[in-house]
């Protein structure tokens, strides 16, 4: 199954307590409310690109399933993660 498209998000539930659970500020929080995001999805095999634009805001990472890797996250700090399919 491909997951390569563009999505745009339609609504969001408990938004305000996942991001404070996250981490981030009041302020960051108010502004992404009501903000439009749309991610990008490029899939080649085992291979992900995933670029979300948030208003002005673009942030792209690159993994491989079933390896480590560094990605940015909306915080703008780094994790390193590892994707299971």
């Amino acid at each position: 199954m491909s997951f390569t498209g563009k999505y745009e998000l339609q609504s969001q539930e408990n938004f305000e307590a996942f991001m404070k659970a996250a981490g981030l500020p009041d302020e960051q929080i108010q502004r992404g409310k009501d903000t439009k995001t749309i991610s990008e999805i490029v899939q080649n095999g085992n291979k992900f690109k995933i670029t979300v634009t948030a208003g002005p805001r673009v942030m792209t990472n690159e993994f491989t399933l079933g390896e480590e890797c560094e990605i940015q996250i909306m915080s703008g700090e780094k994790a390193k993660v590892s994707h299971q399919l």
